[in-house]
Protein backbone atom coordinates (compact mmCIF):
# COMPACT_ATOMS: atom_id res chain seq x y z
CA UNK A 1 0.00 0.00 0.00
CA UNK A 2 1.24 3.54 -0.82
CA UNK A 3 1.83 5.70 1.90
CA UNK A 4 -0.75 8.47 1.15
CA UNK A 5 -3.56 5.73 0.81
CA UNK A 6 -2.29 4.43 4.25
CA UNK A 7 -2.47 8.06 5.82
CA UNK A 8 -6.00 8.84 4.49
CA UNK A 9 -7.04 5.20 5.99
CA UNK A 10 -5.61 5.72 9.18
CA UNK A 11 -7.08 9.46 9.71
CA UNK A 12 -10.31 8.34 8.65
CA UNK A 13 -10.65 5.26 10.95
CA UNK A 14 -9.15 7.60 13.33
CA UNK A 15 -11.96 9.85 13.02
CA UNK A 16 -14.61 7.47 12.66
CA UNK A 17 -13.42 5.58 16.16
CA UNK A 18 -13.24 9.09 17.46
CA UNK A 19 -16.91 9.55 16.74
CA UNK A 20 -18.05 6.34 17.46
CA UNK A 21 -16.19 6.80 21.26
CA UNK A 22 -18.10 10.13 21.97
CA UNK A 23 -21.38 8.22 21.15
CA UNK A 24 -20.61 5.24 23.60
CA UNK A 25 -19.78 7.68 26.12
CA UNK A 26 -16.18 5.93 26.70
CA UNK A 27 -13.54 7.54 29.04
CA UNK A 28 -13.75 11.62 28.64
CA UNK A 29 -9.29 11.75 27.99
CA UNK A 30 -9.41 8.91 25.60
CA UNK A 31 -11.82 10.98 23.76
CA UNK A 32 -9.65 14.41 24.44
CA UNK A 33 -6.42 12.46 23.64
CA UNK A 34 -8.09 12.33 20.06
CA UNK A 35 -9.21 15.26 20.05
CA UNK A 36 -6.44 17.14 20.58
CA UNK A 37 -4.46 14.62 17.92
CA UNK A 38 -6.80 15.10 15.22
CA UNK A 39 -5.23 18.29 13.63
CA UNK A 40 -2.03 16.94 13.84
CA UNK A 41 -3.09 13.65 11.93
CA UNK A 42 -4.80 15.88 9.23
CA UNK A 43 -2.11 17.66 9.07
CA UNK A 44 0.16 14.31 8.01
CA UNK A 45 -2.35 13.11 6.17
CA UNK A 46 -2.72 16.71 3.70
CA UNK A 47 1.55 16.33 3.95
CA UNK A 48 1.61 12.73 2.48
CA UNK A 49 -0.85 13.45 0.03
CA UNK A 50 0.81 16.71 -1.25
CA UNK A 51 3.71 15.20 -2.05
CA UNK A 52 2.97 12.09 -3.21
CA UNK A 53 4.69 10.56 -6.12
CA UNK A 54 1.55 10.70 -8.63
CA UNK A 55 1.33 11.37 -12.32
CA UNK A 56 -1.36 13.44 -14.29
CA UNK A 57 -1.10 13.33 -17.79
CA UNK A 58 -4.19 15.57 -18.30
CA UNK A 59 -4.61 19.18 -17.70
CA UNK A 60 -7.60 21.09 -16.52
CA UNK A 61 -8.53 21.66 -20.29
CA UNK A 62 -8.03 18.45 -21.13
CA UNK A 63 -10.20 16.39 -18.76
CA UNK A 64 -12.11 18.65 -16.18
CA UNK A 65 -12.76 15.86 -13.58
CA UNK A 66 -10.15 13.13 -13.36
CA UNK A 67 -13.51 10.47 -12.70
CA UNK A 68 -15.65 11.57 -14.72
CA UNK A 69 -13.92 12.07 -18.45
CA UNK A 70 -17.06 13.20 -20.02
CA UNK A 71 -17.71 16.53 -18.09
CA UNK A 72 -15.74 19.25 -19.88
CA UNK A 73 -14.92 22.31 -18.59
CA UNK A 74 -17.29 25.15 -20.36
CA UNK A 75 -15.33 27.91 -22.03
CA UNK A 76 -16.19 31.87 -21.00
Amino acid sequence: MKKYEFAVGFVTGALIIFVTLIQLNVALPLIWLLFLAGPFLVMWMVWSVLIAPVQIDETFEEQWYQDRPYLRREED
